[in-house]
């Protein structure tokens, strides 16, 4: 009577242990699901936030598209959209699904910003950009074109652009390394998305975001499965960012990702054990 107890004790016991393990080792749902509405708020209600973010400054190892036109002296134009400047400008207008043949045409033919700061722009040489926005190195290079060059009445329009939006993922996703969305302003989420996404054992609750800095890099951190991460002023990645996500638990666990995968698991480990038991008491 006292064996019968003592295995049922363990058997019980083993049970517990089986139970504990099954409600774990599932990923919640909470945890996978992007932007999730806070209780407090009613379903379907307007939330407002601030689209207009700080403007990015330029740096180091950017590509820019510059695109002079003045109507009135066309052949004044044509000697500073000598090369890419122009085309790249083109491409980017043109779109489509040309991402990759974008990507490396302005590679080759764009502006690189060098490792001291500078663009070189036909007859104008270098122009510091480090650190400028994309606004003010407009109103630069007009306002030396317009006084070394063109005339008040030329009608000149300066465009200056990023050649995309350049950003890297790693970590838990599903296509790592550097991608490029040919866009001025995109949000995390879709930045992921168009890296083809996070796997079921990726953790939303903690994405990282390694961005660069003058004074050097800074990692920040923002939760994908709240709608409130709207208001992050993170919710918008800049150029050269590094988004990172870790895995969850479960993976490193190995005991599956799905309730059914889990059941599997745990069934087989429970099974194990019990018949080791049963043979340790028959000796």
């Amino acid at each position: 009577m006292l064996f019968y107890l003592l295995y049922m004790r363990k058997l019980l016991g083993l049970l517990i242990l089986f139970l504990l393990l099954l409600a774990s080792s599932c990923v919640p749902t909470r945890k996978i699901t992007y932007l999730q509405e806070s209780r407090t708020v009613k379903n379907d209600s307007l939330i407002t936030f601030q689209k207009v973010q700080s403007p990015y400054r330029l740096q180091i190892n950017d590509i820019l598209s510059i695109q002079i036109k003045a109507p009135y002296d066309p052949s004044l134009v044509s000697m500073f959209n000598v090369g890419g400047g122009q085309t790249a400008a083109q491409g980017i207008a043109q779109g489509g699904g040309q991402g990759g043949a974008q990507a490396a045409g302005l590679y080759f033919n764009g502006y690189t910003i060098d490792q001291h700061g500078d663009i070189r722009v036909p007859r104008l040489g270098k122009i510091q950009a480090l650190g400028f926005t994309l606004e003010e190195l407009t109103e630069l290079i007009e306002k030396r074109l317009l006084t070394e060059y063109f005339k008040e009445n030329a009608d000149l329009f300066v465009t200056v652009r990023l050649g995309g939006l350049r950003y890297v993922m790693t970590g838990e996703v599903i296509r790592m390394g550097e991608q490029v969305i040919f866009r001025d302003q995109v949000t995390v989420v879709e930045a992921i998305a168009n890296g083809g996404g996070v796997p079921i054992t990726g953790d939303l609750t903690n994405i990282r975001i390694v961005r660069q800095y003058p004074e050097g890099v800074k990692v920040h951190h923002v939760d994908l499965t709240q709608l409130d991460v709207i208001y992050s002023p993170y919710y918008y990645i800049q150029p050269n960012d590094m988004i990172v996500v870790d895995p969850l638990p479960q993976k490193a666990l190995g005991t599956g990702t799905t309730g059914l995968a889990s059941f599997t698991t745990i069934i087989s480990v429970f099974t194990a054990l019990v018949t080791t038991l049963l043979i340790f008491t028959r000796l």
